[in-house]
């Protein structure tokens, strides 16, 4: 069982930067491949970034390449977020998610989730 702990949300302007964290309980971290998605309400939830397992390759969605960038501390169990120019679009609650597959943006794909953190930027 992993536990997965986000912070790092807050309210911020548009073009402003947060970096989210997302620590996770485990002895085996760097056996996980890890992800973000966000949610807003009514609608699913949409994953936009990954991390693999070893080779530490990332993929971004379109509408946050260039924007964040995602990164893993094996040594610390954590995984980053950092999101630089945000939008107001880019408001919503961040999750984290863990799991021994590939990586993926789909969330079928984890078994493991944070709480997630709210991210609300402003106009």
């Amino acid at each position: 069982q992993v536990q997965l702990v986000e912070s790092g949300g807050g309210l911020v302007q548009a073009g402003a930067s947060l970096r989210l964290s997302c620590v996770a309980t485990t002895r085996a971290f760097d056996s996980y491949a890890l992800a973000w998605f966000r949610q807003v309400p009514e609608k699913a939830r949409e994953g936009f970034s990954c991390i693999s397992i070893s080779d530490n390759k990332t993929m971004y969605e379109d509408f946050v390449k260039g924007r964040f960038t995602l990164s893993r501390d094996d040594a610390k169990n954590t995984v980053y977020l950092q999101m630089n120019s945000l939008k107001p679009e880019d408001t919503a609650v961040y999750y984290c998610a863990a799991d021994t597959g590939r990586c993926s943006v789909l969330a079928s794909t984890y078994r493991y989730w944070g709480q997630g953190t709210q991210v609300t930027v402003s106009s």
